[in-house]
């Protein structure tokens, strides 16, 4: 087993390079404009999984005010940098603030709760689950919409890459260098739909040589949310909305 730290923990490369891996995932093109299309024009929004703010700002540029909440100070610190760059009006309708989505309480209902990018998937799909859907339940009014980003079973169930030294991802950094991506360890448990990984990202200079490493343990867990949802209140509004081929975003309504 290789030895790894948590993902997005502090001084790890994924909290360092999200924003480029991100950038480059063709398959989260067009959650922005899904999530922005089940909020009323200006409305408020609450996000569980802020992370580095890119979805937090985007939604903010376009209007509404947005409420990110996350639980890693590492990641926090580079949406408060991230945010800093906007324009003063866009600034003022953003809230930051840390915070555990299974047990969040801010005593005020938001138009939409969104937890994107697979977000729920972090926690295991049981009482961690129920109690997230219950926040969202809890900052919604009756007929308000709560929306999911969840990854697909039969994706989760692929093997790892034939030869783990070969990277999967290759990308420019802005400094010059190369980010790379090596997936190092892959395995999922069937029963409680787990899937273990560890990705390591090394940077490379410019001769090639790899200057630094991080490797670091990502683990997802995967179920059918609608039951666990209902426990909250929660009814499924319509079919779930497919992203990139390999996730849905389930969207649901607050009875």
């Amino acid at each position: 087993m290789v030895k790894a730290k948590p993902y997005y923990a502090p001084g790890g490369l994924s909290v360092a390079y999200y924003d480029l891996i991100t950038g480059a995932d063709g398959r989260l093109r067009g959650d922005e404009d899904v999530y922005a299309g089940l909020a009323p024009a200006g409305g408020a929004i609450l996000e569980l999984g802020a992370g580095t703010g890119r979805l937090t700002s985007a939604l903010a540029v376009r209007g509404f005010d947005v409420t990110g909440v996350d639980i890693s100070p590492a990641m926090l610190a580079q949406a408060k940098a991230r945010i800093a760059d906007l324009a003063p009006d866009v600034r003022a309708r953003i809230e930051l603030r840390r915070g555990d989505m299974t047990a969040l309480d801010l005593k005020r209902a938001f138009d939409l709760v969104i937890c994107p990018f697979f977000t729920l998937a972090h926690v295991p799909a049981g009482a961690a689950w129920k109690n997230t859907f219950a926040v969202a339940s809890r900052h919604l009014a009756p007929g308000a919409l709560a929306a999911f980003h969840l990854p697909r079973l039969e994706i989760m169930r692929r093997p790892g890459p034939a030869n783990p030294d070969l990277p999967v991802l290759d990308l420019a950094t802005p400094d010059g260098r190369r980010l790379l991506l090596f997936v190092r360890e892959r395995t999922f448990r069937e029963g409680i739909n787990r899937l273990d990984q560890v990705l390591e990202y090394a940077v490379a200079d410019g001769g090639g040589r790899i200057v630094q490493r991080s490797p670091e343990r990502l683990t997802y867990y995967v179920a059918d949310p609608e039951p666990l949802a209902a426990t909250a209140g929660l009814v499924l509004d319509r079919p779930p909305i497919d992203l990139g081929g390999v996730g849905d975003i389930f969207v649901f309504r607050r009875a």
